[in-house]
């Protein structure tokens, strides 16, 4: 039994519903077997091995385990955006790491972790940064991807256009649809609804 409960726990590990303690933080994790942390997991023999009831048994775990997968990849992200005139991007957290970039106000990014006053997040294009909490806020924008985005006035392409945004301009993000759409408002108050695969930070 208890080789089938390590392998259940490998396999939450493998699709990231269990994490490994990041480097770094305090209070890691014992190992799974006795001796230093690092050292070649033994895992003890089961006395009825797979074969039988152990064997249904693991298919149920196994089973489950796709399952709370699939829970977890169907998870909504979490968006955060610049809530300062403009917030520096550290390759670690902490002020004395290297300066990446500049980003201006409402610029969206996808949270990744969060490390005492430091968020881990990432850009459209997969890039991770570190960015001081108190500059990041969790009211959403997102930004136009087209060069010249069309605004409508309801969730249709058949809509009338309600106003048209320029490329990297930001939306205030109120609410998605659930069909592919999301309701936004500009800055000056007009609000309209956009595809959400023509913005990033929805």
């Amino acid at each position: 039994m208890k080789s089938i409960e390590m392998l259940r726990l490998l396999a939450l590990v493998r699709c990231n519903i269990l994490k490994p303690t990041p480097p770094g933080l305090p209070n890691p994790p014992p190992p799974l077997s006795g001796g230093e942390t690092g050292e070649e997991l033994s895992f003890p023999p089961d006395k009825g091995g797979l074969r039988g009831g152990g064997l249904r048994r693991f298919m149920r775990y196994m089973a489950m385990t796709v399952l709370l997968c699939g829970a977890s990849a169907a998870q909504a992200v979490d968006y955060v955006s610049v809530s300062e005139g403009s917030a520096i991007l550290y390759d670690a957290p902490s002020t004395q790491a290297k300066k990446l970039f500049v980003v201006n106000r409402y610029m969206p990014f996808e949270q990744i972790v969060t490390l005492d006053n430091w968020v881990k997040v990432r850009d459209r294009s997969g890039g991770l940064y570190w960015v001081e909490k108190r500059v990041l806020s969790g009211k959403r924008y997102v930004y136009a991807l087209l060069p010249l985005l069309d605004v409508r006035t309801a969730p249709d392409f058949s809509a009338a256009r309600a106003f048209q945004v320029r490329q990297q301009i930001a939306l205030e993000h109120l609410e998605s649809t659930g069909t592919g759409w999301i309701k936004v408002r500009h800055l000056d108050g007009s609000v309209g609804y956009v595809r959400s695969t023509e913005v990033w930070g929805g």
